[in-house]
């Protein structure tokens, strides 16, 4: 994990769900993530695959990471992905986000997921800044 604690790697320090699957935040800067994660046997489907799911989630939070990485609470207000070849048990794959467009309070992301050079997923996020009404809670 990257030693710099800027708005993406505290938001990342506090995301229980993410450690929980071995996710691991390599770098983070202004609009852009890279994070890793091992595929593990608890991942796997009963096609000896992935969980689809599981590579979205960690997409997801390569996103996540990338759409704060400016400072305020900024959440998915979308997102949808693209499987483009299985990913097996022990796979480790590197999730790489980069922001493409910001205007008013949302935002265009745009996620590779490799194992090695091999693309194996292309994630593409929507995001929206939340105003200070948003952010209380109930």
């Amino acid at each position: 994990m990257t030693t710099t604690q800027g708005p993406a790697q505290r938001m990342f320090a506090m995301d229980v769900a993410s450690q929980a699957l071995g996710i691991e935040l390599l770098e983070a800067g202004e609009g852009t993530a890279l994070l890793q994660m091992t595929v593990t046997s608890t991942m796997v489907n009963g096609h000896g695959i992935a969980h689809g799911g599981y590579i979205f989630l960690l997409a997801d939070t390569a996103f996540a990471c990338a759409c704060n990485s400016h400072g305020p609470v900024t959440v998915a207000a979308g997102a949808d992905i693209a499987f483009i070849t299985p990913v097996r048990k022990g796979d480790v794959l590197l999730a790489e986000a980069r922001e493409l467009t910001r205007f008013g309070r949302s935002g265009l992301y745009d996620v590779t997921v490799r194992r090695g050079d091999e693309p194996v997923a292309h994630f593409r996020g929507r995001s929206r800044t939340l105003n200070s009404v948003e952010r209380k809670s109930p």
